[in-house]
């Protein structure tokens, strides 16, 4: 009976990895639309949309179900606790991947990024493609030292911010209001798709060690 269990629990976390990885493709897709003002990608990365959903929607489904018929204590309780919320954190990564998508589609014909800030909002974009690659493999292998690692890295996206912040923010902008409400928005997205993968990393952490993961 146990091993059934914790086949199941192995089961949420197979499942997990899964919509990380549809998550990667979202912000991926995404960002290739926001930098190229591609019409049908951002379209299409906002009608996936919907698989993110219903994926979490089976992992809940079966978190719960093992909560009811299985009613786990201790370190079990805490991998089914920690896999709930985990989904809800990817899912709310698929969202803002989302929000991407429609700062692209309300723009086209034109791009939505300046060319002055093209650099630092590739760069924004790559390093969240790359944290929520790297939460995949922090997932599926319960990996606590590269999810320590990602932690660290964090500061990278922050750093990143700020530049944009700057630049947006500096006497000579010259491409008005709506452009520099797009860029702050943008900024704001791809930093909490970073906070979330963290905040997936540290849950992990969590589950592996029973350590409750603090961010300064």
């Amino acid at each position: 009976m146990r091993e059934a269990f914790h086949d199941q629990l192995d089961g949420i976390f197979e499942d997990l990895a899964a919509i990380c990885g549809l998550v990667e493709t979202a912000v991926h897709d995404a960002s290739s639309a926001l930098m190229t003002g591609d019409v049908h990608l951002a379209e299409q990365v906002i009608s996936a949309d919907d698989a993110i959903d219903n994926a979490r929607e089976k992992v809940e489904d079966n978190a719960f179900a093992l909560l009811s018929l299985q009613q786990p204590v201790a370190g079990d309780l805490r991998v089914v606790v920690s896999a709930l919320r985990m989904v809800t954190e990817l899912e709310r990564m698929g969202d803002l991947s989302v929000h991407v998508a429609k700062i692209a589609r309300l723009r086209v014909p034109h791009v939505a990024v300046p060319e002055e800030m093209r650099a630092t909002m590739e760069r924004m974009a790559e390093v969240a493609e790359d944290m929520v690659r790297r939460v995949r493999s922090i997932i599926a292998d319960r990996d606590v030292e590269a999810a320590i690692e990602l932690g660290r890295d964090d500061e990278i996206m922050d750093q990143l911010r700020r530049r944009g912040f700057n630049e947006l923010l500096s006497k000579d902008w010259p491409h008005g209001v709506e452009a520099a409400v797009d860029i702050a928005l943008l900024g704001r997205y791809y930093e909490r798709i970073a906070d979330h993968a963290v905040s997936v990393a540290n849950r992990v952490i969590f589950v592996v060690t029973g350590e409750q993961v603090s961010r300064d």
